[in-house]
């Protein structure tokens, strides 16, 4: 099995209007939603072996903190410039050239691709949404990610800052 986490940065600081989109940092709100959806992700038990994010300011940021509360080493987290606004083929590559040891893996990035990457991903529930810092985690009956494929997936958890169930 291989569970494959997707998550959205956390939310962006608007605040310098001409600011390049690229550059942009989270906002209050994104640094506080953060840690506290890691210590969920921690209490679920879904601690990653290897995070791959967007280089943007916001995803790379976001990535960094949950890593540090899942405890995930630095030198699991990858930076990889395909993911900055990438549709779903494109991410889908990028899982396909993860490492077979890598049993959990997390990808940082940016809507509207990852909720259409998520939606594509299961075979059953479908997610209007995935909000900023929120996550969408599904299962594969796979040993190799170059198997990985569209509509195969378990959904097995979805949850975002705003949910309180």
């Amino acid at each position: 099995m291989k569970r494959l986490t997707l998550v959205r940065h956390a939310k962006s600081d608007w605040s310098l209007p001409d600011q390049n989109d690229w550059d942009r940092t989270l906002s209050p709100r994104g640094q506080r939603d953060a840690p506290e959806m890691a210590r969920r992700l921690r209490h679920r038990k879904l601690r990653p072996d290897q995070i791959v994010s967007s280089p943007a300011v916001r995803a790379i940021s976001t990535a960094m903190i949950l890593a540090r509360e899942l405890k995930v080493p630095a030198s699991s987290v990858l930076q990889d410039e395909r993911l900055y606004l990438a549709s779903p083929d494109v991410m889908l590559t990028i899982a396909h050239e993860t490492d077979s040891g890598v049993d959990h893996l997390m990808l940082f990035g940016h809507n509207p691709g990852m909720t259409e990457f998520a939606n594509l991903l299961s075979s059953g529930d479908q997610i209007d949404n995935l909000p900023t810092c929120g996550y969408f985690t599904a299962q594969f009956k796979i040993s190799e990610w170059c198997d990985l494929a569209f509509h195969a997936g378990l959904m097995s958890e979805f949850d975002y800052p705003k949910n309180r169930g």
